[in-house]
């Protein structure tokens, strides 16, 4: 009886670069080697352990006006209740298959609710933010806690709290979401619940009870100041943002340190109970640029999605140059170089998973 000639996998094996000469004992090691489903590592190493990062996610720019237009025709032909749960919009990278990541590790969408809509209540252990671009109207409520949702806000729902959304204006309202859906996934670690239908506190206070008790500068409350996982402030305001990031521009100007570099200020979301990051697996920051600035070029280990928040400029990613604008957002993958230049000011939003590298020390920068 003939064999069976050795499958397209295992020829292409034999006629790599450096492999012994082919005999039928060598033919036969790597069919059982294919018939158990075991993969010698000297055929793989090269890519399982490159000399530098080699993501699969690629450097993307999505149109903020686009995104806006789309979620728009969405709004009108799409009902948000329970099955679909939110109207929302994710980033798909194209290097990554047609998921809908923005990079291996993060989610990011633009979500859409027209007026008089709730978004119905659930709960998962996937972390989640919103970022508001424009408008207001929105409240989220977070464990029964309502948040109203501002222009320039960023607001908390961490892994496991009840929420929902209600739109008390007259006017549609967009905004970022994003989240840690694909380390999740990945990691095969995800619950979802359901809540009620709708919402069950419709008020519309200015001031959350979490703001209330957590939000502000420098103090704690006694009672239950213990470290959180991740932090217990429902909203970090605009106005707070903005007056953080004037200050260090207005003590650069008066010759004292704390820019990140010249014309760059930047300020890092905390969680007040340990001082660490937002959420255990999403670190966020804004970044004011003033004109004429350009940013050192960085890379690091770890992707990153930011958005313009204000101004204009270009971002040079990856060796390629493009202009941005309010609203559109940018993928940028593990290891890939980075930098900004602003037009006029510059205010720019990030969201990274850096707490996941760090705390497996598996985090490394360069600049120059």
């Amino acid at each position: 009886m003939t064999p069976a000639p050795p499958s397209p996998v295992v020829l292409e094996v034999l006629d790599a670069p450096g492999q012994p000469p082919v005999t039928s004992e060598l033919r036969d090691l790597y069919d059982g080697f294919e018939r158990e489903l075991l993969v010698p590592l000297w055929t793989e190493i090269g890519e399982l352990m490159p000399l530098s990062p080699t993501p699969a996610a690629i450097p993307h720019v999505w149109r903020w006006n686009r995104l806006r237009e789309l979620a728009a025709m969405a709004g009108d032909l799409v009902p948000v209740g329970r099955g679909g749960e939110r109207r929302a919009i994710a980033l798909a990278n194209p290097g990554l298959g047609g998921a809908p990541f923005a990079t291996p590790t993060l989610w990011a969408a633009i979500q859409y609710l027209n007026p008089g809509e709730d978004a119905p209540v659930h709960r998962h252990t996937q972390n989640a933010f919103r970022f508001v671009l424009e408008g207001e109207g929105v409240w989220t409520v977070v464990d029964g806690d309502p948040v109203a949702m501002r222009r320039g806000d960023f607001l908390l729902t961490p892994g496991w709290h009840f929420h929902g959304h209600h739109n008390q204006s007259s006017t549609p309202m967009s905004w970022l979401d994003g989240l840690d859906i694909p380390f999740v996934h990945a990691m095969g670690s995800g619950f979802f619940e359901d809540g009620p239908e709708t919402v069950a506190d419709r008020s519309t206070p200015r001031i959350s009870r979490s703001e209330r008790l957590w939000a502000h500068p420098g103090l704690l409350p006694v009672a239950g100041s213990q470290s959180r996982p991740s932090s217990p402030i429902a909203a970090y305001r605009w106005e707070h943002t903005d007056a953080a990031l004037t200050q260090q521009l207005v003590l650069e100007e008066e010759g004292h340190a704390g820019v990140v570099e010249p014309g760059h200020a930047a300020v890092r979301f905390s969680n007040p109970t340990n001082g660490g990051d937002v959420m255990p697996t999403m670190r966020a920051e804004m970044h004011r640029l003033l004109a004429g600035v350009r940013t050192a070029p960085v890379r690091e280990v770890g992707s990153a999605v930011w958005q313009i928040f204000d101004g204009e400029g270009t971002v040079e990613v990856g060796g390629q140059a493009q202009q941005v604008g309010p609203g559109d957002l940018v993928a940028i993958p593990s290891w890939t170089w980075l930098s900004f230049e602003a037009a006029s000011g510059l205010d720019l939003f990030r969201f990274t998973d850096a707490p996941i590298f760090e705390r497996l020390h598996a985090d490394r920068r360069e600049t120059r």
